[in-house]
Parts: C-alpha cells; sequence; structure tokens
C-alpha cells in the first residue's frame, strides 16, 4: 500500500485529471496527500486557487455536505495538506519538498506549466533530477486516466510491464507491488526482443518488433504501463532520451516511472 502522495498542481484545467487521479488513489489506500503549488516570483495566487478537495469529495459521494475540512480524515482515512512553495526555481522547491517528505508516489501532468515538458527545459531540470528514487505516475498528453472525474471510480484491472534486463527490474517491482495493492489489477510482463529477463513469479510474453510501437500497441487494453527507468540521478536522467519518454508522450493510458535501485 500507499503511504503518502504528493501531487504538484499549476492550478490549470490541464492538470485536474492528475489531481483526479492523486485523490482517488489517496482514498484507495487510505494515505496522506500533498498538494503542491510552487508560486512563481509576481505570481498572485492563494488558498482558493488550489483544486477543491471538499468539492470533489462530495461530488463523489466520500463526504457528506457541508463537511469540515477537521472531519475529512475520520470519513475518508486520507490527511489532505495544501502546500504553498514561494521559490523562483519551481523544480529547485519541488525537489526540496520530495526529498524532506518522501512520498510513496508523485502523481503529475507530463504537460503544461507544471508537467515535465517544463521542467526538462532550462535550468529547472538540474535540480529536479536531486529528488530522485521517487516513483511516479504521469499523464502524458495523450492518455485517458483510469479515474472517473465524475464520480472518483478507478477502473484499473490490467497494467502493462514492459521489462528489460538493464535496468534490472527486480528492485522496481516491490514498488508496483505497493501501488497495487489496493487494485489487484492483472499484471502483464512484456519484453520486446529474444532473451527476455527471467523474474520468479512473473510469465513475462516475449514479442518482436520496434520497442516503442510494439509496447504502445499491447497498451490498446491496458489501463496503465508501468516502467522501470534508471538515471544516475533520478526521474528526469531516466525519462532523457529514454524508452519511458517516448513512451510517455505517445501513450492513450498514463505511465508509471518506476526507479530501479542499484
Amino acid at each position: 500500500m500507499l503511504e503518502a502522495i504528493a501531487h504538484p498542481t499549476d492550478f490549470s484545467p490541464q492538470g485536474m485529471p492528475a489531481f483526479h487521479h492523486a485523490l482517488a488513489l489517496a482514498l484507495a489506500n487510505r494515505c496522506r496527500l500533498d498538494v503542491i503549488h510552487v508560486a512563481q516570483e509576481g505570481e498572485g495566487t492563494g488558498w482558493q486557487d488550489f483544486p477543491k478537495v471538499r468539492a470533489t469529495l462530495e461530488a463523489w459521494g466520500r463526504i457528506a455536505p457541508g463537511t469540515a475540512s477537521a472531519d475529512v480524515l475520520e470519513q475518508t482515512g486520507v490527511a489532505v495538506r495544501k502546500v504553498g512553495i514561494h521559490e523562483s526555481n519551481a523544480a529547485a522547491g519541488l525537489a526540496d519538498f520530495l526529498k524532506g517528505h518522501r512520498p510513496s508516489l508523485v502523481v503529475m501532468a507530463s504537460h503544461g506549466r507544471a508537467g515535465l515538458d517544463r521542467l526538462f527545459s532550462g535550468s529547472v531540470s538540474s535540480e529536479l533530477v536531486r529528488a530522485s528514487g521517487l516513483p511516479a505516475l504521469l499523464l502524458g498528453p495523450q492518455a485517458r486516466g483510469f479515474v472517473d472525474a465524475a464520480t472518483g471510480a478507478v477502473t484499473l484491472t490490467k497494467v502493462l510491464v514492459p521489462i528489460d534486463h538493464d535496468p534490472a527490474p527486480e528492485t522496481a517491482l516491490d514498488a508496483l507491488d505497493a501501488f497495487n495493492a489496493a487494485h489487484g489489477a492483472a499484471l502483464d510482463p512484456i519484453h520486446v526482443g529474444p532473451g527476455g529477463p527471467v523474474i520468479p513469479g512473473l510469465a513475462v510474453r516475449e514479442l518482436a518488433g520496434a520497442v516503442v510501437d510494439t509496447i504502445l500497441g499491447e497498451a490498446a487494453d491496458a489501463q496503465l504501463i508501468a516502467m522501470p527507468t534508471r538515471g544516475r540521478h533520478g526521474l528526469l536522467d531516466a525519462l532523457r532520451g529514454s524508452t519511458t519518454e517516448r513512451v510517455l508522450a505517445e501513450a492513450r493510458v498514463p505511465v508509471l516511472a518506476l526507479p530501479v535501485r542499484d
């Protein structure tokens, strides 16, 4: 099970699916949810700009109308914190928070003002890589989610798990087990090419074809792609120029990036 989830938000409509996924996963795991916004210099935002947690929970039928914020934990098992960070370097502020709090999972959009495309640019990427070793659920620009925005229902029955010899996937699969504990989705491990790795307890299907195209094709009847990744410093190094980054850009389902431990 997950113990804590962090959701960076830029307050944009494009980021709402990631918020819905973060909240629904927190409900499923009955864990803490930190909703984080890094305010840029001169940005005039306040607590009222954060995604409306209680209004969403009411719409989902998870709390009674008019429930006080102090009673949300008792009714849902979720402790919600709205975290405002004032930092001229967005990635540095986010990285400091993640290093200090070490959530079980980061949930974020991969596009928009708070997405990975922004974090890859310029100096921000050099700071975020220091927040390494955290599993991240990433909603790409074409992804259809597995959480119903209107009801909060989670439909997660099959997870495609592309694996290879490098990075060795065993340690990353521990994080996948923690993510999947609340859902019990069927895992479909695949290896593109001959001579795939042997993983005890997993029947790995060997497939032929171009790696990215094959993964995307196999994901057609899955709701999530879970990919072990490795970078020298963290998530961005793991993604930059990698198969995971290419899959994320084109996948029609979210991607769960699972860092391996050396």
